[in-house]
């Protein structure tokens, strides 16, 4: 097995922890709430052995698993700003993004933003639409994500009962994971500060029409998708959570080059550890496939 590199690179004030394998064209693996690059070790481990062509990259978020926590307010812009610095700083072009859950909305924006730039995009269990309003979130999310946007109980579940990693990560899974791996999920955010970016995120979901920057934002993106030639593959399970049969039939009727892996199940929100072989080998496998 080729092992992946940890390094870290100094961006905006802060540092942005990442691992990395292979060498050649970039690929960017962008995680989302309440993950972080572990989420990829699977994919990186195979892309190491199976892969001479490409480096495949897995930064943490900031805020996020190694990288800094620096004083901000954690919005999805602020994401953005570093992820656009952390590409700079290493001095990526060409790049084929991937992203899961919040990784797809800032890999699908940076695709609108940089077209040029970008090879394809593979998106997972992530949300390709604003919702129009509270009735288009499923039943069991609703009332919780009603919840966490009121002040003081929101800051109550999310940074002092730590909800999103002890209660929502395990919920997001079909296999219960080991106990190292839960430790390694659990570490980045030991105590009610380092948890901030976890509560913003779950604020940041854009529904009826709120917040409004995000919403535009998301259904930018959204748009893009209807109008860029770039390739585009999307990962789905059985029976996942975000991306349903309705979303798969949404992107075969919007996005021009489209590649659809049904990677099987049962597999829940977060794929890449409920079904960490088909997923690496069908983005192993798109990835060499693209010009």
């Amino acid at each position: 097995m080729t092992p992946y590199r940890s390094s870290r690179v100094h961006v905006l004030g802060s540092w942005m922890h990442y691992l990395d394998v292979g060498a050649g064209r970039p690929v960017l693996l962008l995680h989302g709430n309440p993950t972080s690059s572990f989420l990829w070790r699977h994919v990186l481990e195979r892309a190491g052995d199976h892969d001479g062509g490409h480096r495949w990259i897995a930064p943490d978020l900031i805020g996020m698993g190694a990288s800094g926590k620096p004083d901000l307010d954690y919005r999805l812009a602020d994401h953005v700003r570093y992820v656009d610095a952390f590409v700079a700083a290493l001095g990526l072009t060409d790049v084929v993004l991937v992203g899961h859950d919040w990784g797809v909305t800032i890999a699908l924006d940076r695709l609108r933003r940089h077209p040029a730039d970008v090879r394809g995009v593979a998106v997972m269990e992530g949300r390709l639409q604003p919702l129009p309003g509270w009735g288009d979130v499923d039943d069991g999310g609703r009332e919780l994500f009603q919840r966490l946007r009121e002040p003081g109980l929101g800051e109550r579940l999310v940074l002092e009962e730590n909800f999103f990693v002890d209660a929502l990560l395990p919920a997001g899974l079909v296999r219960p994971l080991a106990r190292d791996e839960a430790e390694a999920y659990a570490a980045p955010y030991p105590d009610p500060a380092s948890r901030r970016p976890l509560l913003q995120w779950a604020r940041e979901i854009p529904v009826a029409g709120d917040p409004a920057d995000v919403t535009a934002l998301v259904a930018d993106a959204a748009a893009h998708l209807g109008r860029t030639a770039a390739p585009v593959l999307l990962v789905h399970g059985d029976p996942g959570v975000l991306v349903t049969a309705e979303t798969v039939a949404w992107c075969r009727g919007t996005v021009g080059d489209l590649t659809v892996a049904d990677v099987g199940g049962p597999a829940g929100h977060f794929l890449p550890e409920d079904r960490p072989g088909p997923v690496a080998d069908a983005l192993l496998r798109w990835v060499g496939r693209l010009p």
